[in-house]
This record gives C-alpha cells, structure tokens and sequence, in this order.
C-alpha cells in the first residue's frame, strides 16, 4: 500500500540516495512526511565480480519495495566506472605501498557527494538527501558540518571531506535521531527495511572475507614475521594483508621462551616485506605521539589558524581526543596528542574536531610510533 506520492510535475526538489537500507529509507520517510517533493536515486557502484557476494541486486529490490511503499519515483543511476576510478584503484594503491586506506572517505566524496549530486542535478534536483547519521548548519554565511545527536552512530568522520558546495545541497534527516527510532518509525511505517541488518564492510563491496578478496588484486608474497628485536618468529602470506594492531589471522601459537598471550601487529617494513608483531594489546610499540598528514581538507576552506588546539579522531568511533595541530605551508599537518594513541595507521584520516563540529582532516603518512620512526631513518 502506498503513503501517497510526494512528487510534483516540476521535478522532486530533494532526491534522497536510496542504499536499500533502513537509514535511507527513514530519510525519504521523513522527508515525504514533510510535505517536500522527493525521489530517490539507487547507485550502483560495484561490478559483478563473480564472487555471488554482492548484495547490489538485494539492495536494489529492496529501494525498489520502500520507493513503491512512500509512492515516490526511483530512479537508477551504474557508477561502477566512478568507483573503480576514483575510489578501488586508490584502495588496492594504498595497500599494495603498506598503508591502509579508509575507502568510505573517499567514496562519500566522489560518489555520493559528487556524482550522485551531479545526477540529481540533472534531473532538476536542488538538493541531495542521504541516511548518514551527521547534522548541517548555516551560521556567519557558512555551511557548518556537525555531529550527529546520536554520538554511537556519528558518521561526521567519514563526511569530513565535504566541502560548501556539497554541504549547501545536502540534507541529513536523521541528524537528530537515535537509531533505535530510525528502525521504530520505519517499522511503524510497514517499511521492508525495518529491521533489514545494517552493512558493514568495503563500501558499497559488502561483508566478504577480506583477504580472498584482496588476493585478486594483490597476489600473496610471503615474508618472515619478527618481534621489534628482529627475532625471527613465522611467516605471512603479504604484509599487505595486515594493519597495524590487527590480532587475528597471525597464525603464530605459541612461541618457545614467551608467554602465551595474543600477539598484535605493531609494525611493517614493506621494502623488505616483513611484519613485526609483538604481545600485548598497549604494547609500547603501538603508541605514538604525533603523527604527520598530507594535505589537509578544510570545510571551511581554511584552518582557523597556523597553530589551534582542538580534538581529533584517527579511526572511526573513537573518542576524539585533545591535540594541538601546526598547519604546515604546503597544507599538511602535524598533529601532537595529550596522551600517546594507539595503532595510528598511515592510510587513514585524522579528523579535527571543535566540540560538535567537524573541522576537516588529513590522511596520515606518518608517526612518530617506534618502529616506524626506525625504518624512516
């Protein structure tokens, strides 16, 4: 049964980016319940691989049934070029040098807050609309990007590269709610969604065994695993295929003269393909206390100033922590915590913080962690 169309002949004001999931299908809930004309647009990123893992034909059914349901239009829209241009071919790059990339980033950045804007301008769109859990505002003739109210499910860290352009045509419904009401009013609503698993995973590439997956792009080339003392105690499969504090698939057992506790990847040396491991989940060899970036991204198009204190993320859902950051004349950064961080991965980003609002961030290049700063030297 329908809710009733919400589409006007002069074309849908707001096009919502419908995933097939419960958060986007509240979105244009909410939106349609406001009275605003909406469609929604399904974005297919990922070619077929042969693998039978993706879920792009499910999602697509389910957009399908939610878009039926509100009585809203559905348009389709294959980016799977974009993705594998502007997104994968940078994610296998990164990994093969080392490093380990955070594809959600980019992917917000060239496919949903660019090309899928660019498609929903052309359909006479004035804005775009997604199911991110992060909130927008106007304040001084600038467009803010702030945290979400449900601090468990804030996505600001993944929207970080938002600029005013995309931040002026771009609506978060669901800013302001926690997600245990997101599923109520979709279930409220009779929609299919309603208690649809929320995904995980590559983005838009889903659950699947990550290193299979990476082996089809980076074939295994097996290498020695030691101990920060150069102590020889097994071999892996690539070391492209571990990131720093990773716990499982090391494989190692126990080891003669030392205690049986879980080993943690602390460090790797790529040029000579070896993994360094090390017991303990704090181990001395995890902590760093400043961390070098490349280029930063501002949301406001500048820093506040050379020199600021505020907080900042260097993976998603931990909690920010107080830093004082050097804008550097080619627009890197240096950024020094209060209290040395675990695992601070080159790949990633930093995402800078004042209070509930997002600044912008930086991907890591570097850090001061020990065994880094020794092959740097």
């Amino acid at each position: 049964m329908s809710m009733g169309a919400a589409t006007s002949s002069a074309g849908p004001g707001t096009i919502v980016g419908m995933s097939g999931g419960v958060d986007s299908s509240v979105a244009a809930l909410l939106l349609v319940r406001a009275g605003e004309p909406v469609a929604g647009m399904f974005m297919d990123n990922w070619a077929d691989d042969g693998s039978g893992e993706c879920r792009a034909d499910d999602d697509r059914r389910d957009a399908v049934a939610v878009c039926g349901r509100l009585g809203i239009p559905l348009h389709v829209r294959d980016f799977s070029r974009e993705y594998w241009d502007g997104v994968f071919a940078h994610f296998i790059a990164e990994y093969a040098a080392g490093r380990t990339p955070n594809p959600d980033v980019l992917c917000n950045r060239e496919i949903k807050f660019r090309h899928f804007l660019d498609a929903a301008r052309a359909l006479g769109a004035e804005r775009i609309a997604t199911g991110h859990y992060a909130r927008v505002e106007r304040s001084g003739g600038r467009w803010r990007l702030l945290r979400a109210a449900d601090r468990g499910k804030d996505q600001s860290y993944f929207l970080h590269l938002l600029g005013q352009e995309a931040l002026a045509a771009t609506r978060f419904p669901l800013g302001d709610l926690r997600k245990d009401d997101v599923r109520r009013l979709a279930a409220e609503a009779g929609l299919p969604t309603a208690a649809k698993k929320d995904s995980t995973g590559i983005c838009f590439i889903g659950e699947r065994d990550f290193r299979g997956f990476l082996s089809r792009y980076l074939p295994a080339r097996t290498g020695e695993i030691r101990d920060p003392q150069g102590r020889r105690l097994g071999e892996h499969p690539g070391v492209f295929y571990f990131t720093l504090g990773q716990r499982g698939g090391l494989q190692l057992g126990g080891v003669r003269g030392r205690a049986a506790a879980p080993w943690y990847v602390v460090g790797k040396d790529v040029a000579g393909n070896v993994l360094y491991v090390d017991q303990g989940h704090d181990s001395p060899w995890l902590q760093s206390g400043v961390l070098w970036s490349e280029s930063a991204h501002w949301i406001d198009g500048a820093p506040p100033a050379a020199r600021f204190a505020c907080a900042a993320q260097v993976r998603y859902r931990q909690a920010a922590e107080p830093c004082e950051v050097e804008a550097r004349d080619d627009g890197s950064l240096r950024v020094a915590f209060a209290r040395p961080q675990r695992a601070v991965t080159p790949g990633q980003s930093v995402v800078l913080y004042d209070g509930e609002r997002c600044l912008g961030g930086a991907v890591i290049s570097a850090t001061d962690a020990p065994l880094e700063a020794r092959h740097a030297a």
